[in-house]
This record gives C-alpha cells, sequence and structure tokens, in this order.
C-alpha cells in the first residue's frame, strides 16, 4: 500500500485529507514473478516519499489534527509489517516451487524410464486398486492374442492350458485377498508360446505382470514340453505293449535284456523284469538265440516257428526278430492253438464223413470232371451199386446209364435229352430241387447244389413217407374241425401271414361272419373291422392284432376282456402256436361278469360305510374331547377344594370321576391315533431318545397300579445303552401300553421285566410279564383293533393298546413279536433301526428293582 498527503491550504477548517495511491495486488506480484528487491522498493518507496511530506507537515501541524496523526501511523506500522511477512512467505514458496520442479522432473525421467523398459519387451500389466476395484490394463495386449481387447488377460481360460488359467486363478485371487505374491509360467493354448504370469502388492494395488518367455528359457521350456510329451507317449507305449498278449522285448548289442513286456515276463514265469534280467530268463532256446543273432549280423529279420516252454508249457512260436540301431526287438506269437485247429479240422472233417454215412439222406459229392469223389452209406443203399464201383470214382453220366438199366430212374420218353438237362446243374450257379417218381412208387426230392471249387453235391431224401404223412394230416385236420364245431366257445386260427385258417361255426356265429366271408380265408383286418360293428372299442382289437399279425419273435399270449353292444362280455385268448400260427377263443363270460359287478358294488358299499364309520369315530372322538377336557379340568377344581372343602365320599367321587375321565381321554387319543394313522397324517418327530430315560418316564405313569396290584418292575439295561433316534413321544407311549397290558395280567406278587438290548443296527425293547400267558387262538388276532380278552383277570380294555403299540412301531420302520403260552408269561419284543451310534450314557446300574409301593 502506497499513498502521500496533501496540503489544502485552502479550506477553511484546515483538515488535512488521505488521498491514496495506486495498489500493486501481491498475487499479480508472485503470477508475475516479481523479485523480493522489486517488491521491496515498490512497497517502501511510497513510504519514503509519505515521510518525506510529513515533515514538511509537521511544520504546519497543530493539535486539532492529532486523531488523524495517529491513524496514518498505525496504517504504517500495519503496511510495514504486512511486507516483511510477505518478503518472508515468498521466499518459502520460491523454495517449495523448487523443489517441486524438481521432483516433477525427476519422476518425468522416472515415467520416461518406465515407458522404455516397458517398450523393450512384450507385456501387459493389470493393476487394480482395492480388492474389488475395476483393473487398470498397460502395455501390449497382443500377447494374450492377436487383435485381443486387454480385458480377454483376465480370461485364463481363453487363451491358457485348463491347468495353468486354474492355477492362475487361483494365485490372483490370493493376491486380491491375503496380498499374496507369486510367480507361475503357463502355456498358451495358441501356438507353443508360454507367458511369465507375476503377482504382487504395490503401493496398496495388486499388480498383475503378463510376459512373453523369450530366448534360450523359452527354447528350454520347449524342449521339456516336448520331452514331457514324449515321455507320456512312451510310457502310454509301454502300457499298450504291456496289455499285448504277445510276448515281446527288446535288446541291446550284446543280446541281453532291456525290456520286455508282461507277456513276455508271464512266459519265462518272472515277477518283473529285473528278476528275469538277473536270472537270465529266456523265452527261447540257446540255438535259436544264435541263429536269430547270425541273421541279425547279416542285417537280416530273423523269422521262424519254433518250439518253446511258455509259463511251464510246450509251445508253438512263431519268432520275428529285427535288427535295430542299438541291438534288437522281437515278437513270438503262439500258433499252438493254430496247430491244434488244424489238426481239429482234420478230425473234424473225418467226423463229418462218419456223421454222412449215418445220414438218411444219400449224398453224392462229384467233382469238376464229373466224377464222384464222395457218397455215403445211404446212397448205396438207396440205389443198391457196388462199394467197389463206387470206389473206381466213376463219372455222373455211368451212374445214370447204370441206374437206368436198373429201372431205377424215372421213367423217360427220351432218356437222353434228360439226362443231358439233368447235367446242367454242373454249369448253375443257383441251388436246384426237382422230385423224382420211381418205377417202385418211392417218391424222392433231388437237391442239385453246385460247389464254389467246381462239381455238384446231390442230395436226395426219400419223401414217400412224408406224403403219406401229408394225407394222415388232412384227415386229422378233418376230424379236428369237426371237432372245434362242437365246442360252443369261438375257436378261430390265423397263419403265420395273418390270414383265417380255420375256424368253427361258434366263432361264426358269435361275430355274425357270413360264410362267404370266413370262405376267403380273410385277413385279421376284415375280420376285426366285421367284429367291431358289435363291440367297438378300440384297445383290445389293437392288442388281438399285435398278436396275430406282430412279429413272429415278438408275439406273446394275450387275454383281454371284449363287451358288446347287447351286454354280451367276451374273454378273448390269443395263444401263439409252434407253427408261427395264432388260436384265438372267444368265451361268453356274461353270467360271472354280472356276478362280479355285483359283488364289486357290494364291495365298494362296505368299502363306504367303512369309511363313514371312521370319519364317525374320528368326528365324534374330536367332539367328545372338549367336554371331556372341562369335565378333568372341574374335577381338578374339585379336588384341589378351590371352590370350597370336600367330605371324604365327595373326595372320594371326585377321584374316581378323574381316573374314569383320564380313561377316557386315553381311549380318545386313541382312537385320533389311529384315524391319523389310517389317514396317514400323523408324521413322527425324530429326536435324540435316551432309552434309560424313556423308560423310566413310561414307568412312573403306571407307579399307582403297580402299588395298588403289588407288582415288582425290574428294568434291565446296559450301562453304555445310549440312545437312538426316533418319536420320543410314541416310543414312552408303546412302553407305556405294553407295561398297561403286562400290569393288567399279572398277579400280586408277580415281576415285570423291562430289557433294551443294542444289536447290530437295531434298538430291542422287551416286555415280559408272568401272567396268565395267551392262547394260541387268541395270539393270532391280540394285535387287531377292538379285541379285548380278559382271560379271567379283572383287567378291562377296549383292545387299542396293542395296536397301537404296533402301528407306532411300524411307523418307525420296525417290527413287533410276541411270545407267549398259557400259564408261562408274555414277552412282546419292539424292534427299532437305528442307523446312527450315540455315545454311552452315564453309567447308571444296569438292573435296578423297584420295590412295590404299599397300598394305602
Amino acid at each position: 500500500m502506497a499513498g502521500h498527503w496533501e496540503r489544502h491550504d485552502g479550506s477553511s477548517d484546515g483538515k488535512i485529507s488521505l488521498v491514496g495511491s495506486a495498489r500493486v495486488p501481491l498475487s499479480l506480484m508472485l503470477l508475475t514473478g516479481t523479485s523480493q528487491a522489486a517488491i521491496a522498493n515498490d512497497l517502501l518507496l511510497p513510504i519514503a516519499e509519505g515521510a518525506s511530506d510529513l515533515l514538511g507537515f509537521l511544520h504546519s501541524f497543530d493539535l486539532h489534527n492529532a486523531a488523524y496523526f495517529g491513524l496514518f501511523m498505525g496504517l504504517v506500522a500495519f503496511s510495514t509489517t504486512t511486507a516483511l511477512l510477505l518478503m518472508r512467505e515468498q521466499k518459502r514458496a520460491a523454495r517449495t516451487e523448487q523443489r517441486l520442479r524438481n521432483e516433477l522432473d525427476a519422476l518425468r525421467g522416472a515415467d520416461d524410464l518406465a515407458a522404455l523398459l516397458m517398450g523393450s519387451e512384450r507385456q501387459l500389466l493389470v493393476s487394480w486398486h482395492g480388492r474389488d476395484g475395476e483393473p487398470r490394463f498397460q502395455g501390449d495386449p497382443s500377447i494374450v492374442g492377436e487383435n485381443a481387447p486387454a480385458q480377454r488377460a483376465l480370461a485364463f481360460g481363453t487363451w491358457l492350458a485348463p491347468a495353468d488359467a486354474a492355477a492362475v486363478e487361483s494365485a490372483l485371487e490370493q493376491l486380491k485377498q491375503r496380498g499374496q505374491a507369486f510367480r507361475l509360467t503357463g502355456r498358451c493354448t495358441a501356438g507353443s508360446r508360454f507367458v511369465d504370469v507375476e503377482g504382487r502388492t504395490i503401493g496398496g494395488r495388486a499388480i498383475l505382470r503378463l510376459r512373453d518367455v523369450t530366448g534360450d528359457r523359452a527354447e528350454l521350456m520347449k524342449a521339456q514340453n516336448h520331452l514331457a510329451t514324449a515321455r507320456s507317449d512312451l510310457r502310454a507305449m509301454t502300457m499298450l505293449l504291456d496289455d499285448v498278449a504277445y510276448p515281446l522285448w527288446i535288446r541291446d548289442t550284446e543280446d541281453k535284456l532291456l525290456w520286455a513286456n508282461q507277456a513276455y515276463l508271464r512266459s519265462v514265469e518272472a515277477e518283473d523284469l529285473d528278476g528275469a534280467i538277473a536270472r537270465s530268463l529266456e523265452l527261447l532256446s540257446a540255438p535259436t538265440r544264435d541263429e536269430a543273432r547270425r541273421q541279425r549280423q547279416s542285417g537280416v529279420t530273423f523269422s521262424g516257428r519254433v518250439t518253446a516252454v511258455v509259463a511251464g508249457h510246450r509251445a508253438v512260436l512263431d519268432v520275428i526278430e529285427r535288427p535295430t540301431a542299438g541291438g534288437s526287438a522281437g515278437i513270438a506269437v503262439d500258433v499252438s492253438e493254430l496247430e491244434a485247429v488244424r489238426t481239429d479240422l482234420q478230425r473234424q472233417m473225418d467226423a463229418h464223413v462218419r456223421t454222412l454215412d449215418q445220414l438218411p439222406t444219400a449224398v453224392a459229392i462229384f467233382d469238376g470232371s464229373q466224377n464222384l469223389i464222395f457218397s455215403n452209406a445211404a446212397y448205396q443203399r438207396l440205389w443198391g451199386l457196388d462199394p467197389i464201383f463206387l470206389a473206381s470214382r466213376p463219372s455222373d453220366s455211368e451212374i445214370l446209364d447204370k441206374l437206368r438199366a436198373g429201372r431205377k430212374l424215372p421213367e423217360q420218353a427220351d432218356f437222353r435229352a434228360w439226362k443231358t438237362d439233368f447235367l446242367q446243374g454242373y454249369h448253375s450257379v443257383e441251388q436246384q430241387e426237382t422230385w423224382w417218381h420211381l418205377p417202385d412208387r418211392r417218391t424222392l426230392r433231388v437237391v442239385i447244389n453246385p460247389n464254389p471249387q467246381g462239381g455238384v453235391t446231390y442230395l436226395f431224401d426219400d419223401v414217400s413217407e412224408r406224403f403219406e404223412l401229408a394225407s394222415q394230416v388232412h384227415s386229422l385236420t378233418r376230424v379236428q374241425s369237426e371237432t372245434l364245431d362242437t365246442l360252443k366257445e369261438g375257436v378261430a386260427v390265423f397263419g403265420s401271414d395273418g390270414r383265417l385258417k380255420l375256424h368253427n361255426r361258434a366263432f361264426a356265429d358269435m361275430w355274425n361272419l357270413p360264410p362267404e366271408m370266413t370262405a376267403e380265408n380273410p385277413h385279421v383286418d376284415t375280420i376285426i373291422k366285421a367284429c367291431r360293428l358289435l363291440a367297438s372299442q378300440d384297445e383290445p382289437w389293437i392288442d388281438i392284432r399285435g398278436a396275430v399279425a406282430g412279429l413272429a419273435d415278438m408275439r406273446m399270449g394275450l387275454s383281454c376282456r371284449i363287451e358288446r353292444h347287447d351286454g354280451t362280455a367276451l374273454d378273448c385268448t390269443a395263444q401263439p402256436l409252434p407253427d408261427g400260427a395264432t388260436l384265438l377263443s372267444f368265451t361268453d363270460v356274461t353270467a360271472s361278469v354280472n356276478v362280479e359287478r355285483a359283488l364289486t358294488e357290494r364291495n365298494e358299499a362296505l368299502e363306504r360305510a367303512s369309511r363313514l364309520r371312521d370319519e364317525f369315530v374320528h368326528h365324534v372322538s374330536y367332539e367328545l374331547r372338549s367336554p371331556l377336557t372341562n369335565i378333568i379340568g372341574f374335577t381338578q377344581l374339585l379336588g384341589d377344594e378351590t371352590v370350597g372343602a370336600l367330605n371324604p365320599r365327595q373326595r372320594d367321587y371326585a377321584e374316581h370321576i378323574m381316573r374314569s375321565s383320564a380313561a377316557l381321554l386315553a381311549i380318545l387319543n386313541d382312537i385320533l391315533d389311529l384315524a391319523s394313522i389310517d389317514t396317514g397324517s400323523l408324521e413322527l418327530t425324530p429326536e435324540i431318545v435316551d432309552i434309560r430315560s424313556t423308560i423310566e418316564a413310561a414307568m412312573r405313569g403306571l407307579e399307582d397300579r403297580l402299588a395298588e396290584a403289588s407288582l415288582n418292575l425290574v428294568i434291565d439295561t446296559p450301562d453304555d445303552i445310549g440312545t437312538f433316534v426316533a418319536d420320543g413321544k410314541r416310543v414312552r407311549q408303546i412302553l407305556f401300553n405294553l407295561l398297561s397290558n403286562a400290569v393288567g395280567f399279572s398277579s400280586p406278587g408277580q415281576t415285570i421285566r423291562v430289557s433294551a438290548r443294542k444289536r447290530g443296527g437295531e434298538v430291542i425293547f422287551d416286555v415280559k410279564d408272568q401272567g396268565r400267558g395267551i392262547p394260541p387262538e387268541i395270539k393270532a388276532r391280540i394285535f387287531e383293533r377292538f379285541e379285548s380278552h380278559t382271560l379271567g383277570t379283572r383287567h378291562r380294555g377296549v383292545g387299542l393298546g396293542l395296536s397301537i403299540v404296533r402301528s407306532f412301531v411300524e411307523l418307525h420302520g420296525g417290527r413287533i413279536e410276541i411270545s407267549s403260552a398259557p400259564g408261562v408269561g408274555t414277552t412282546v419284543t419292539c424292534v427299532f433301526p437305528n442307523d446312527r451310534h450315540e455315545t454311552p450314557s452315564d453309567g447308571r446300574s444296569s438292573q435296578s428293582a423297584l420295590t412295590p409301593i404299599a397300598a394305602e
């Protein structure tokens, strides 16, 4: 700030006014880079000028202007102090600016160096700020593929081998989550390149660096990859050769064994290759190996059939041993079976000759020169020819002439032309068949079969008996037709072609088939079309057609029922016959169907009645529970004497009402449980059940009855009986019902024993009493509902307890068994599945006897 004082002499009051001069802003000085000396000159020069003016002013100063003078001096002091502070801050700002300029120059140099290093080789950097930050890509993205976007670098599965991609993804996740650095080398799927993948954290950022492996290291890794591939191929080839059934081996230049497959080791009875080499076990004999070595030395592959001992048995081997650069390789093929097959083939040929001699069909084989080379005994018997003549290998023409001379051939007007035509079979390629009617009234079926090597084979089959049998069959068929016509059931036989072959009169009358239709042997489709006029159902006719016209190897028996429009019910049965035909039979079962319908309707009515009964019982049980609950509640109030004191008789009445109501509520609960079981709505609540505690809980509900009846109750369980998984409430209910039943049938002073055991995967409860026992005729019905038998005791019940016990046990997937005899007592066994193992319970005594409680 600068200024000067100006005296106004002409003023009447002699006041001095301060006129401000031009000001230079500090920010402008800093922006223009003004030096400290210039700033000081600009600030102090106006002050000096003001001081000079002040001296002149003092000459004319008076006390009237003292206040203005003090204000002026304060402004001068403030300006001076501000100028000094400004100069100090300017020096500090200059030093800070210089330091920042130096740091900026260093950073620019480091950035240029980093860009130079990044460009010196092909690489890509991916960085993340924070765990979930967006990735930032720097470098050459072509490292992951030509013209590929940088984002593809994070899709490792698209450019890395699957195993390497999984490893990189796992390591990158660890880097982001825990900051764990890693360095891996992955193989690219495109080409044979390798990429170094390095991850680390720098300055709160996760950095992933992808760089091509080049130079000697890349060549080394390629070589290692090729070596691994070659080793894998060699291992696969070795494993394949081990599975070859033929012995294989490799020898060195000194004829020592280097390698052999498993077949070779089995042949020489060696456990492994080292054992075979150490024991010098050889498959081939010494002379064979010497001969093979001699031929290999001359550069010739050894090949020969030799005998050797294979796995302790002599065998014939075809051996091939070929020289190699490092020795030789060989293979041995066991041809023992081939030799055996050849021997067996010769035996079979001899056996076939003997077999042909046993055939009734005459067989004669002629070669391409039309000479006889084989004939069986039947051929000789058929024509009565001399064996010596046949052994001389006569020609076919000579045999025909000899047979004609003996009048054994069919009579022919021109025998020469007939023989010429018959001998044309030698020039044919297809089998021919003809019939000869001989003068002695025999009929022969003659088959002429050309041989592939030339010549023909004649088969002469005497079918005279066949014709006679055909005549007998025809007569029998007529008898069967007449028999079928007398049957009331409709019978029809369809051939393998699906056409009607045989039927009786009842079949035609049953379906109103006209005689002209059945006379034409119609197809089954035509018969079905005519029958559908009386019975239009689709399904039975489709099944019948499939049984008649289906594939021969897929036809099976069929039974169905057809109801006609007039109310007639027919049972149809289809049965395949051995000759490919199908037998259909239709039986009128209208009367039995009507009876069946009546019985079905009655059964449905009984089921509805039973269902209504169950619903009624279920509904009534629910309706009775509400008032019964009120009765129990009010009885408890009376018994507690909350509404007033009761006399002894009233107290006895209240207790009697309470016991009767509790018994009635238990019966209602049992009925509701059974109804829920019947409807399938009762569900179990599985929990861990302590076996010992459950038995004791069931026993506590019967303490009064035990004391009143003077009975002993013994609980027999092992110390480590432990627990099992079941519905604890239902298990207690099961045990309570069994104990209640045992108490009811026991006499005073007797003992009731409750035992529990674990055996295998089961938990077994036994409730045994010493009562009267159950007679055999009652034992079979003991688990039925509403089956109640007093057996001469005071026990009374509605017969639901044991039925509920069985239902609950079966709901758990268990079973219940009962063992009893009159005068011996009764044992009821409940077996529950135990699919899980529990720790043993606390070591309480395995047996505890409850002393009888004295009745009041």
